[in-house]
């Protein structure tokens, strides 16, 4: 028979199937697909897992983004509030337990760091309390260095996923003193990465190197999906005119005004961006044969890829982006079209089953190459490794981090 813990907000049944518990600081639950989601999504029905919805890490400017994310955020304090009495906790069917604590929207003098160590401390004690032990606590942000070993933990991992020190939203000094903290007092560091292991290592620590996965089935069997779901694909970009380029994901700082520019009026073809439209560059938006179409579920993705000509990655080189890996890589990899992406240090793993561009000129001319062949056989063939790196493998690589040791048997 299970045993039950509670707490004001918060409810977990301790049962036979579930060993250990992992509470989790990343990006907001549900928002978008992002790795770390990916992950625990696999471990869940083995784990009891606390999602903890943190603020954002942007520096507070006077603009759109910062305005819309804050009401966001307000939202879901008062929902939270509304809810309980306080921002705890949010449990749904096959979803982890999802906490919203109320935060100070800043991290950079010390009375603000303290006083966000503060907050969280109140708030997070009696959910984790709860929980079943063994207990592993997963970030992958930086701004969590001020709770390491303040927390009822018997171990920390920090899963590197992006260096922010370079993001330009981000005040660099400040990520990169929090993230000097957290590298120095984990227990242990999983890279995302080849750049940015080698950026654990230059500060003493070793990494264990763990790529981003993909869900091969989903992305190439698409012939079951429902009726109503290939419906509103064709929906969305039958009016739009072949060829069609296809770019998914964040459409922010990352994306090249000047691929795009170059694709957009050196070519005859019809450039989509589908995803969030954040701090891009202006003039992206305004370019001929441009449309952005929002963000739309990521099980209408495959979808769309069948029902474009070439996709695209056009994002810019340099720090930021040269230690990430894309998770739209492997996606892409796993559909039947062809892809022109940045030639960034993670995207080369991959040269042999796609085209890297580093420059615009480079990028119009891969184009025009593979709207005359389509996907070559020698890409084709090379795509199939890509069977390898399912979510499932890279799930359980990550739960032994998490738990070697830890748990009996």
């Amino acid at each position: 028979m299970g045993r039950r813990a509670t707490t004001k907000g918060f409810d977990v049944t301790d049962t036979d199937s579930k060993r250990g518990s992992l509470i989790v600081f990343a990006d907001d639950w549900g928002r978008h697909p992002s790795s770390c989601q990916h992950l625990v999504r696999h471990l869940m029905t083995r784990h009891h897992v606390l999602w903890v919805n943190t603020i954002g890490m942007r520096r507070p400017r006077l603009d759109r983004t910062t305005f819309r994310r804050g009401f966001e955020k307000l939202r879901q304090w008062f929902q939270s509030l509304a809810g309980g009495g306080s921002p705890a906790a949010v449990n749904h069917a096959e979803e982890p337990v999802v906490v919203r604590p109320v935060m100070w929207p800043s991290f950079s003098r010390r009375w603000e760091r303290s006083w966000n160590r503060r907050l969280l401390l109140r708030q997070l004690a009696h959910p984790i309390a709860a929980l079943s032990k063994p207990r592993t606590v997963v970030t992958t942000i930086p701004i969590v260095a001020d709770l390491l070993g303040l927390l009822p933990v018997d171990r920390w991992v920090y899963y590197r996923v992006d260096d922010f020190r370079h993001w330009p939203e981000m005040d660099g000094q400040v990520m990169a003193d929090m993230e000097q903290a957290l590298i120095a007092g984990v227990d242990q560091i999983v890279a995302a990465s080849t750049r940015l292991r080698e950026g654990a290592q230059r500060q003493g620590r070793e990494a264990l190197l763990l790529t981003h996965g993909v869900d091969w089935r989903m992305w190439h069997e698409t012939e079951t999906a429902p009726s109503e779901l290939r419906d509103r694909a064709k929906a969305l970009f039958e009016p739009i005119a072949l060829p069609r380029l296809l770019f998914w994901g964040s459409i922010n700082w990352q994306m090249d005004e000047a691929v795009l520019t170059a694709l957009s009026r050196g070519l005859e073809v019809s450039i989509i961006l589908v995803g969030p439209v954040t701090d891009c560059p202006a003039g992206i938006l305004r370019l001929p044969r441009v449309r952005t179409v929002g963000p739309v579920p990521p099980s209408l993705l495959p979808l769309l890829a069948e029902l474009a000509t070439i996709l695209i990655m056009p994002y810019k080189g340099g720090p930021g982006l040269e230690e990430s890996q894309p998770l739209k890589l492997k996606e892409y990899l796993a559909t039947t079209r062809p892809a022109v992406v940045r030639d960034l240090p993670a995207n080369r793993e991959w040269a042999d089953a796609l085209d890297l561009a580093s420059t615009p000129e480079a990028f119009v001319e891969a184009v025009r190459l593979r709207l005359e062949t389509g996907l070559p056989s020698h890409q084709r063939l090379a795509r199939q490794r890509i069977r390898q790196e399912g979510w499932e493998q890279k799930a359980a690589l990550f739960e032994l981090v998490l738990f070697r040791g830890l748990l009996p048997g």
